[in-house]
């Protein structure tokens, strides 16, 4: 086999390297047996390259010997014949295939005179003649090239390129010494690295700014994904005789518009994991003009409830979202029930009796009632849906196996649990690998986009539609997206909510949706996070820190600024100018003025941050202090200390304090915040609920995830203090807590003591 490589003109490593690829050398091997047959042992090396590149590149064997043939006659001389022959047998997976339609589509017998590809040559250097003579060979020649090809398609590269050099020289004529030197290179104002990374990016379904845009990411050609009707282009994708009919039909019903669907179970809450699910779902729909669908994978009634379907929604719709049509499995199960019988009656599938402890692991053993005749099976069937079989009695089962070794995957099993939308009417319900692809395929999906661990249902999801001869969708699969230092498992949360750990699904410690708008992360930060993320088949593993980062990029243009003290210190000012409390006017966005301002009271007692204040003054120490005098943010006013009063402990209790106003004293060498006439508050401070990155994993925490809990994960204030102009600020609006950083309000706060739950520092913890 080495010398047959070798001997069509391929260098012996690149012989060796084909031959450790087995299919590649099955298919060269068979190439060069067929062409030396017809030309004899002798190939030459152009012959030789387009049989490699044939082999290579060709999807589907049976084809093989069809474009060897055109080979040999010379019929394909061109890798340009050869690209345009390989991809037309791809876009006809029927046979037989129109040979007078290929040889048109594959340039076949057409000629190109040398007078022809002077005549194109010429037009096009006609066109750019004052170009040409303005920049001599400073042009682009290879726009000359480039326009020529497209006149003359199958003409052969090598002959347009001399003739345009031929017809440039005896336009231009030699070289200058001017023309031999290098063209400069066009200065460009140096963007500030701010600017540089301002590109567009999908925020909250809309276009905004940040990295590289999701849409972009998702548009057109930018995956690869075949385009609506084509499926058959896609690899490993099943054609049968009727594939093209039913895509005839689905292109009829879609009029080839991308669909794409979301289909979560609702027996939880949706994660940060989701957010990527329902970016890459809806996102790639609306890149490319097409809809999405919100399904609900309602087949397992003894875990959902209306809450999660209510919850999955909500999050959908924050994020940004609007399904095109919010459906359920259920809605389909008539449907699904017939075909089920239709694939009995095909002998696709059959009534088991093994329990499902049986038929767990690898290697299960072969069910005993795999070739039990078709009658009984639907007579048993039957049975089943009758409730004549108790639960883990008998099973429907499919004649195949997985690309995981697993064999004949459950269609339906018997559960006697009212189905919330249903009622009693069912007692059998079917299974995700049965389900799924059915209901892609009666919605007309075009793209059932799903995570990596459903690859190995591709081989069933293609198998089912086409045994049943129903339309059949692509399956694409993408990395999950995963955070370190959490936990987002259904079962896991529901531990940590049993024992305390958390007080719900909702805790602002959790990466779960609801949790992460709780603490108050915008929708568009976690749209950008997954943007950054990217669309990778690779499954990404971040951490939490990153997803903050955008957090703090989106409140920094949304949250409006406002004061608080989270461990206040009284300060009296002695000589305050005035009877009673003077109005600050503080603007909502310092960096921009025009957003607008709000007023705070000004009053003889205000109260600062404990330590803004030190008796004894460090190097470096900037802030208030005996001798050291401080601004107040926004009030025009510098403070001295003339008196420290302490309890009993010696601890600072109160400052008196003088002020003078901004403009004549000597400019201090800090500012700080402060709050007058406030609301008593509750602040809620965050940090990280695990100690370790993954909790999950023995090696790091051999005790359990629940051993790895952090102490410290949950700070509350109860005796917060804020200035007045949040009085009345709703669940969830968001405010830049000036120095202290992003806080959002919580649902817990009523009439009288707001609650605020901080959602991100200012900066992010060097320690972190």
């Amino acid at each position: 086999a080495l010398g047959l490589f070798t001997g069509i003109g391929l260098s012996e490593a690149k012989a060796r390297e084909t031959l450790r690829n087995g299919a590649l050398s099955s298919l060269l091997r068979r190439a060069v047996v067929q062409a030396r047959s017809a030309l004899g042992p002798a190939l030459d090396k152009a012959t030789g390259t387009l049989l490699y590149n044939t082999a290579a590149r060709l999807k589907d064997p049976k084809h093989l010997g069809f474009l060897v043939g055109y080979i040999t006659r010379r019929e394909i001389l061109t890798d340009l014949q050869l690209s345009a022959a390989l991809e037309y047998v791809r876009s006809h997976p029927l046979e037989p295939l129109d040979v007078a339609d290929f040889e048109r589509a594959c340039g076949v017998g057409v000629c190109i005179t040398p007078e022809q590809i002077e005549e194109a040559v010429e037009a096009v250097i006609s066109k750019h003649r004052a170009e040409l003579l303005a920049e001599r060979y400073h042009f682009n020649m290879g726009l000359l090239m480039g326009e020529a090809r497209n006149r003359l398609r199958w003409a052969d590269g090598k002959t347009i390129k001399n003739e345009v050099d031929l017809q440039v020289l005896h336009l231009l004529g030699p070289k200058t010494e001017t023309d031999l030197e290098k063209k400069p290179k066009v200065a460009k104002a140096r963007l500030a690295l701010a600017e540089k990374q301002k590109v567009a990016v999908v925020e909250n379904g809309d276009m905004g700014t940040e990295t590289q845009s999701l849409l972009e990411q998702l548009r057109g050609e930018a995956l690869k994904f075949h385009k609506p009707g084509e499926n058959y282009k896609t690899e490993g994708y099943v054609v049968t005789p009727n594939t093209m009919a039913l895509l005839k039909q689905h292109l009829a019903i879609t009029g080839g518009q991308v669909r794409t669907r979301f289909p979560p179970e609702p027996n939880g809450i949706l994660h940060i994991g989701h957010a990527k699910a329902i970016n890459f779902n809806f996102g790639y729909a609306k890149a490319n003009g097409g809809v999405c669908f919100l399904r609900y994978d309602d087949t397992n009634p003894e875990k959902e409830e209306e809450k999660y379907f209510t919850a999955i929604r909500e999050m959908v719709e924050w994020l940004g979202y609007q399904p095109y049509a919010v459906t359920h499995a259920s809605d389909y199960f008539d449907q699904l029930y017939i075909w089920a019988l239709e694939l009995i009656r095909r002998g696709q599938a059959y009534v088991c009796h093994q329990k499902v402890e049986e038929i767990k692991g690898h290697n299960p053993p072969p069910s005993p009632w795999r070739d039990r005749p078709v009658e009984e099976s639907l007579l048993l069937f039957e049975d089943m849906r009758k409730g004549k079989f108790g639960e883990g009695e008998a099973t429907l089962r499919m004649k195949l196996v997985m690309e995981d070794g697993k064999m004949d995957p459950v269609a339906y099993r018997v559960k006697f649990t009212p189905h919330h939308r249903t009622g009693d009417k069912w007692c059998i319900y079917p299974t995700y690998d049965y389900t799924h692809c059915l209901c892609d395929s009666i919605e007309h999906i075009t793209h059932s986009l799903c995570t990596k661990e459903f690859q190995a249902r591709r081989s069933s999801y293609f198998w089912l539609c086409n045994a049943l001869d129903v339309y059949c969708p692509v399956q694409w699969e993408y990395g999950r997206l995963n955070l370190l230092y959490t936990v987002v498992s259904k079962r896991k949360i529901i531990r940590l909510v049993e024992t305390g750990a958390v007080r719900d699904w909702d805790d602002p410690r959790l990466f779960t949706l609801t949790a992460l708008r709780r603490r108050g992360f915008p929708p568009e930060a976690i749209n950008n996070f997954c943007a950054r993320v990217g669309v990778t088949v690779a499954q990404a593993t971040m951490e939490p820190h990153l997803l903050e980062a955008c957090a703090r990029e989106v409140l920094n243009e949304q949250a409006p600024r406002a004061m608080a003290v989270l461990e206040p210190l009284k300060v009296t000012i002695t000589n305050f100018p005035a009877v009673k409390a003077l109005e600050v006017l503080v603007p909502n966005f310092p960096a921009d003025e025009s957003r607008g301002f709000h007023k705070v009271p000004f009053h003889q007692t205000i109260y600062i941050e404990e330590t803004d204040f030190r008796e004894e003054v460090d190097k470096g120490y900037k802030r208030l202090a005996p001798g050291q005098p401080v601004g107040l943010r926004h009030a025009g006013y510098v403070i001295t200390v003339q008196n420290v009063i302490k309890d009993i402990s010696g601890h600072v209790i109160e400052l008196e304090v003088t002020c003078t106003k901004s403009d004549v004293a000597e400019k201090p060498k800090a500012f700080i915040h402060w709050v007058s006439v406030p609301l008593a508050c509750e602040v809620r401070l965050y940090e990280r609920l695990f100690l370790h990155k993954n909790p999950e994993d023995p090696s790091e925490v051999p005790g359990g995830f629940l051993s790895d809990l952090n102490p410290d994960s949950l700070r509350v204030v109860h005796n917060a203090l804020v200035d007045s102009s949040v009085h009345s600020a709703q669940p969830f609006d968001k405010f830049q807590f000036e120095r202290l950083g992003y806080f959002s309000v919580d649902p817990d706060s009523e009439e009288g003591k707001m609650v605020f739950n901080r959602t991100v520092t200012l900066k992010e913890d060097p320690g972190k």
